[in-house]
């Protein structure tokens, strides 16, 4: 691979919210962005023309052969990777102490989603991202993960402990795949998107106690993703993005 040619990223969940943000901030940076989503085709190939060298993939994580065909689909049409995001996921608000909404069926959805389809990027993905570290830069996986993977919180306790799978599984990966590859993740408090603007509890609780006094914007955290790519010695790492809230 030449050093001079555009460094190539693949951020699923990529059409909306915090992984567009991350994608199109990616774009800017120079790399050529694979969009990916599990819906909003036209929207994905719509973002994909508006960006030089971008390509848009839908496939639903949620199958372990769309997932592994996204990977394959991702190297055919690019040549190379030099950074995953593992953006996509899925939530579901149940209260913690309904321990039977809480259903077995729910954890294996989350679980699919949030653990074992990053899981699976990963390792369909792991030698060319390995081969990134042939032109002078280790190759880069950043998960997004949540602050409720680090404190107890979050819309339900099988999401937060998908969450905090992710983090672990990120600072085990981070180690085992050094130095060729670099591993961290973003966690993420309060983001403002369509879905949490109707969190209006929420809201407020990021108003009063953050001490930064707001959610965050997506823009926010692709500001963070962008300088975690950036880096070619940081791995392993956590990065709580809650606006100071986990300190009250």
């Amino acid at each position: 691979m030449s050093r001079t040619a555009p460094r190539v990223a693949l951020v699923t969940g990529s059409t909306s919210g915090i992984g567009r943000a991350i994608a199109e901030r990616l774009c800017s940076d120079g790399f050529e962005v694979a969009f990916h989503s599990r819906a909003s085709v036209a929207l994905g190939q719509e973002l994909a023309a508006g960006h030089p060298g971008a390509s848009y993939t839908q496939a639903d994580l949620a199958d372990e052969a769309q997932t592994r065909r996204l990977a394959a689909e991702v190297l055919q049409r690019h040549g190379r990777l030099d950074v995953l995001v593992n953006n996509a996921g899925i939530s579901g608000r149940i209260p913690h102490d309904d321990m039977r909404a809480a259903s077995p069926e729910v954890w294996r959805r989350l679980y699919d989603v949030n653990v074992i389809a990053p899981w699976l990027l990963i390792t369909e993905l792991r030698d060319a991202l390995a081969d990134s570290a042939r032109t002078g830069r280790p190759g880069c996986v950043l998960n997004v993960s949540s602050h409720a993977g680090v404190r107890p919180r979050g819309a339900s306790i099988p999401y937060a402990s998908s969450k905090a799978a992710l983090n672990h599984m990120t600072r085990l990966l981070a180690v085992s795949l050094a130095p060729d590859i670099r591993v961290n993740a973003i966690a993420p408090g309060l983001v403002d998107t369509p879905l949490t603007r109707e969190w209006t509890t929420m809201q407020a609780l990021w108003r009063e106690r953050a001490p930064m006094g707001r959610a965050a914007s997506p823009e926010d955290i692709a500001e963070l993703a962008s300088m975690m790519i950036a880096s070619g010695y940081l791995t392993g790492e956590i990065l709580m993005a809650d606006g100071g809230y986990n300190l009250t």
